[in-house]
């Protein structure tokens, strides 16, 4: 009851919508990034074997780097920027994306290739007619873990260096002992993100 009245509060003073918001907002940019990103370099991974033996060493250390050391090295090279915040966001969820669209791409049909290239297909058509819809259940995969993991990192990012959003929120309930708002934030958010 206690927290149902302080949601209705935050709601009321504009406080949670704003910080919901702005949380959203770099879940969002966060995650759009490290999928994309991820798809262009776990396909590139699965399909040239010399970059694949590059890059692994280097995926290897990303996806073994705790969140936390990514977001402090982020905040003190950069500053406590928005850039930061939304960059160790999208570097902690990068790995994984393309780890498993790699995979994806690792398993693309090789038949389906021969026939792309009988039928000379351009490289365009042959991403959007062979190889996505090959890939389609990796991304889904890569997206539905991935936005798991954002939503979380993003209120650590919050609570470590920005002066908005939900997990600064947090933080701040956290600094003065309020269980019920920091129930009321949590809450609120765990909605949104299971809507």
């Amino acid at each position: 009851q206690a927290v149902g009245f302080a949601i209705v509060q935050e709601v009321r003073s504009g406080a949670l919508t704003f910080n919901l918001g702005v949380t959203l907002a770099r879940v969002a940019a966060s995650f759009t990034i490290a999928m994309a990103l991820g798809a262009v370099i776990g396909l590139a991974m699965g399909r040239v074997p010399v970059f694949d033996r590059l890059a692994d060493p280097w995926l290897v250390m990303l996806l073994n780097l705790p969140a936390l050391v990514i977001i402090v090295l982020a905040y003190v090279w950069v500053g406590l920027t928005e850039t930061a915040a939304i960059a160790a966001v999208a570097l902690n969820k990068l790995p994984i994306a393309t780890v498993t669209v790699r995979e994806g791409a690792r398993a693309l049909d090789r038949t389906l290739d021969e026939m792309a290239t009988v039928f000379r297909m351009g490289r365009w058509v042959r991403l959007r007619h062979v190889i996505l819809p090959q890939l389609a259940p990796y991304l889904a995969a890569a997206a539905r873990s991935g936005l798991s993991l954002v939503w979380k990192i993003v209120l650590i990012v919050e609570l470590l260096g920005r002066p908005n959003g939900v997990g600064f929120e947090i933080g701040v309930a956290f600094q003065l002992f309020d269980v019920t708002r920091i129930l009321a934030y949590a809450l609120a958010f765990v909605a949104v993100m299971l809507a």
